[in-house]
């Protein structure tokens, strides 16, 4: 093995370690047989070392790059080939500022060089089939399922394309906290939705990797199963509370101080107040019945 195909075995087997535990059943002895040749090792080490950046340097990011990206984004698969992911490319700083405003405490996204809005559109498919003369008979939960995930699969690739140029990203989720006020300020039409935003520049420094639950919780053969997933999370709050211990305990105001504040204790927190529950009476203002 050359020494370029070593260092990257050795960044994949880190990555794997950082991510899932070192002692993940990954890292076995058909690990390191397989790593030694194997196609496209430079990519896995890119997507296992993922990491979000909410911090970047003033360095543009060039017009044409954009262009290239938004195409290898764009060229994800899509379901039935019905092509209903959009990406807003939000330029106008007082847009991104109106943005940035609805979440405070996110103030990186008013920083970021460039911020977009990955968008999914049903409404394309309805207007194709009035100017061609056909109903359209789909107005139901599937559909607007279709086009959240062809979205999300499109930001998805988009991020795997940025990260292999050399920018850093971060997802804006919390847009859908606001999803009539960023609707509005990006003049969405009925049938188009915001699914996520996504801050993107060149990083100010290297990312860190979180750690993942297990490949034991996530990963099932032939059949869903749920044995030993306690003792499993209770395990990974233990691996991850090591690496990046949480500082803050969540809903103070509600919950008195644990002695262990892990991953679930904050996740339990985190779901246990309504986020997000107008999310549905907006969707089906955008035209979708959701039955």
């Amino acid at each position: 093995m050359s020494d370029s195909k070593a260092a990257q075995r050795d960044r994949l087997r880190q990555a794997i370690a950082a991510r899932f535990g070192s002692g993940s059943t990954l890292l076995t002895a058909d690990f390191d047989r397989l790593a030694e040749d194997l196609p496209g090792i430079d990519e896995l080490v890119r997507m296992l070392e993922h990491s979000s950046h909410r911090r970047w340097t003033q360095r543009p990011v060039d017009a044409a790059l954009l262009k290239i990206l938004f195409a290898a984004a764009l060229s994800a698969p899509s379901k039935s080939d019905l092509q209903q992911a959009d990406i807003i490319h939000v330029t106008d700083r007082l847009k991104v500022q109106a943005l940035a405003d609805l979440i405070p405490d996110m103030p990186w996204i008013s920083q970021a060089p460039v911020v977009l809005v990955f968008c999914g559109n049903n409404r394309r498919i309805r207007q194709i089939g009035e100017w061609r003369g056909k109903p359209f008979v789909n107005d139901h939960l599937d559909h607007f399922m279709n086009a959240a995930v062809d979205a999300g699969i499109v930001m998805a690739q988009y991020i795997r394309a940025a990260e292999a140029v050399g920018l850093g990203v971060v997802p804006i989720s919390a847009m859908r906290n606001h999803s009539a006020a960023t609707s509005d300020i990006l003049g969405l039409p009925d049938a188009v939705f915001p699914v996520a935003g996504l801050c993107v520049g060149y990083p100010v420094e290297s990312g860190r990797i979180i750690p993942r639950l297990g490949l034991d919780v996530t990963v099932h053969t032939d059949v869903f199963s749920e044995e030993g997933v306690q003792e499993q999370i209770d395990a990974y709050d233990q691996r991850r509370h090591a690496q990046f211990p949480l500082r803050r305990q969540r809903y103070p105001d509600r919950y008195p101080d644990v002695p262990f504040n892990g991953w679930s204790e904050d996740k339990a927190r985190h779901y246990s107040v309504p986020e997000r529950a107008e999310f549905g009476d907006f969707i089906r203002s955008k035209k979708f019945s959701l039955r």
